[in-house]
């Protein structure tokens, strides 16, 4: 993928990996645009010079709202990068853990398809453009303590499979985005052993820049989470992984 003349609109990239990877296509000499709830975070966006969108993709007027914006001021937009979602911690003995499970869901899944959906029929109209979904390791190896969280990123990985063959011949491309645990605003303290946020994006844009592009972008960092049942580590990751539920609260008792 060449990432010096793309138009690119990183949806939820307002903080964390997608705010970082929004400066380096714009670095890399692309035309960007940020879309996101957080009016203040937007802000800060717009003084560095991206333009900025808010939209909440768990509504579906208000992904068609920003569709619309978007489509409006950027009209060789050929790039969607979807990148909004959340982590809940969710103990399963604990029915209040439904709520949050509904959330995940809605936010991380569904909103990854309103997005896709809004933008295919733009995209396709081109017949040549890029859809960036994103995924994580825990979509492979789950994290027993967000349950919820696994089973959304599972969700989206075999979508953007899915979705590949069906825009197979139309020009529009489907990369997934797969990252580790990645050192964002106050996740390094809940994981030390998180990725530098700096490293982890270059990896990332090294990759995305090679053609052809892969179908999966997959740091170093996260091929044990990636190939963990084909190396036959599975279970004993998992087992380990599963030391971290002494995180739910019902389970310090």
């Amino acid at each position: 993928m060449d990432l010096s003349n793309r138009t690119v609109l990183v949806v939820g990239g307002t903080s964390g990996i997608g705010r970082e990877l929004a400066r380096r296509f714009a670095a890399a000499g692309s035309t960007v645009a940020v879309g996101g709830r957080s009016p203040q975070a937007l802000s800060e966006l717009a003084e560095e010079g991206f333009g900025t969108i808010g939209v909440d993709v768990t509504n579906s007027a208000s992904v068609a709202a920003a569709r619309d914006a978007a489509l409006a001021r950027y009209p060789a937009l050929d790039t969607v990068v979807t990148m909004s979602g959340v982590m809940l911690l969710e103990d399963v003995r604990d029915p209040a853990h439904f709520e949050a499970t509904q959330t995940t869901i809605d936010t991380n899944l569904l909103g990854t398809v309103r997005v896709i959906d809004a933008f295919t029929d733009h995209l396709v109209r081109r017949g040549a453009g890029t859809f960036i979904t994103v995924t994580s390791g825990i979509a492979f190896l789950p994290f027993p303590p967000m349950p919820g969280y696994a089973a959304s990123k599972a969700a989206v990985h075999a979508y953007s499979e899915a979705l590949r063959a069906q825009l197979g011949g139309t020009g529009v491309g489907v990369v997934e985005l797969v990252p580790p645990a990645v050192a964002t605003t106050g996740y390094e303290k809940v994981n030390p052993h998180a990725l530098p946020l700096d490293d982890f994006a270059t990896e990332v844009m090294d990759l995305l820049s090679q053609d052809p592009t892969p179908h999966e972008i997959l740091v170093k960092g996260v091929l044990m989470h990636r190939w963990a049942e084909r190396d036959g580590t599975y279970a004993d990751l998992v087992a380990q992984r599963s030391q971290a539920l002494t995180m739910l609260p019902r389970r310090r008792r």
